[in-house]
């Protein structure tokens, strides 16, 4: 069996279980016995576009080109990007915008992604059924294989 590179991509929100799907991937990453390096990418899903309500008369600006996007990107990947350097595997950063779900599987495709790691939340089988469940989709969904971790 060759060992070859791997591509792993974590999705990242800034959330604790984010945190945690993200040293997840890392370690994987790192742990791949190979000449190649393992890659993890680290994607950020935010919504299409700012809610407004029916009384804005002039719409917010993504949170992109507000002035503290900045710093709450780097603390978002701060966890990602920190374990990456210290065990020297390569990590590429991206923000996208739409549903996190399609956003991650369309990703995962476009990129030829060997595994997408992600956390789960663990909701109870009711708010799975009212309000869905990323995982749950990007599991159904994806071509590759799929981590998830549970907090």
């Amino acid at each position: 069996m060759l060992n070859l590179r791997k591509k792993i991509l974590v999705a990242i929100d800034g959330s604790p279980l984010s945190d945690k799907a993200a040293e997840e991937a890392i370690r994987f990453a790192a742990g791949i016995p190979s000449q190649f390096k393992s890659k993890v990418y680290g994607l950020l899903v935010l919504p299409n576009a700012p809610r407004n309500t029916f009384t804005d008369f002039v719409p917010a600006r993504p949170i992109t080109e507000q002035d503290q996007w900045t710093e709450l990107k780097e603390r978002i990947f701060y966890v990602v990007e920190k374990l990456a350097a210290e065990l020297e595997v390569p990590l590429e950063t991206a923000v996208v915008y739409g549903d996190p779900a399609d956003e991650l599987i369309r990703f995962s495709q476009k990129e030829e992604i060997d595994v997408i790691v992600i956390g789960s939340t663990g909701k109870g089988f009711l708010k799975r059924k009212l309000l869905g469940s990323v995982s749950h989709k990007v599991v159904r969904d994806a071509k590759c294989s799929v981590y998830v971790v549970r907090g």
